[in-house]
């Protein structure tokens, strides 16, 4: 809910910006780094933001992706710890390449729609093209900020809670399953090292992809 909330705020806040740059103008203006006339900021201020939410929901996915394959990867890899250090091995090194291919192709094939959307608006306007696409690496490094610093938060005060009460007052082992703080402390691992990847790895790579282009277009 509270990443809902900051979607909608902060894609406001990017089109007001974005949009006033030229009085909310609707006619085309003279391009900055080629000879010609752009389009006009207003189009570009909602494909950006549009984009920012696209990039947004697709982070907050690949979260959800990553969460659910390591969440079963975690059960195959202990059932196969019975079997030896090798096999659980290359369980967990498989689960890794499923998780990290899944993401980066999935933020591609994402990002691949809104380009060639836009660009039936844009036509050889590459200038514009790239810069209404942006906000795509930068809805997605938002909510990967989110999920890396809301479950490092999470997990870190579970743990120094199970850690003080388990421990110390009472003499519970670490992860000792009598203490119910740490299913609290597994949460949140889970959320800040696991969803929290996911969405920091689909960011990296969409933020790279779309400064990538940014770069080429001028």
């Amino acid at each position: 809910q509270y990443v809902g909330m900051f979607m909608v705020v902060f894609a406001a806040v990017i089109f007001v910006f974005l949009g006033s740059i030229e009085g909310f103008s609707t006619k085309g203006q003279p391009c900055t780094y080629s000879t010609g006339t752009c389009k006009p900021a207003l189009y570009t201020a909602l494909f950006s933001t549009a984009s920012f939410l696209l990039g947004a929901i697709t982070s907050l996915v690949s979260g959800f992706l990553g969460m659910k394959i390591a969440t079963y990867a975690n059960a195959r890899t202990t059932l196969e710890a019975r079997k030896g250090v090798g096999k659980a091995f290359i369980t967990a090194f498989r689960s890794g390449a499923v998780m990290g291919f899944l993401l980066s192709s999935s933020g591609l094939v994402v990002l691949y729609i809104p380009i060639h959307r836009v660009k039936m608006y844009y036509g050889d306007d590459w200038e514009g093209l790239f810069e209404s696409i942006t906000g795509y690496g930068l809805g997605g490094a938002s909510m990967a900020l989110s999920g890396r610093v809301g479950g490092g938060i999470y997990t870190k005060a579970a743990d120094v809670g199970a850690d003080l009460v388990g421990k110390v007052e009472r003499n519970i082992p670490e992860d000792g399953p009598r203490n119910p703080a740490v299913i609290a402390d597994n949460v949140g691992d889970n959320v800040g090292d696991i969803a929290g990847m996911g969405s920091d790895l689909f960011g990296s790579y969409a933020e790279s992809s779309c400064a990538a282009l940014v770069v080429a277009s001028i």
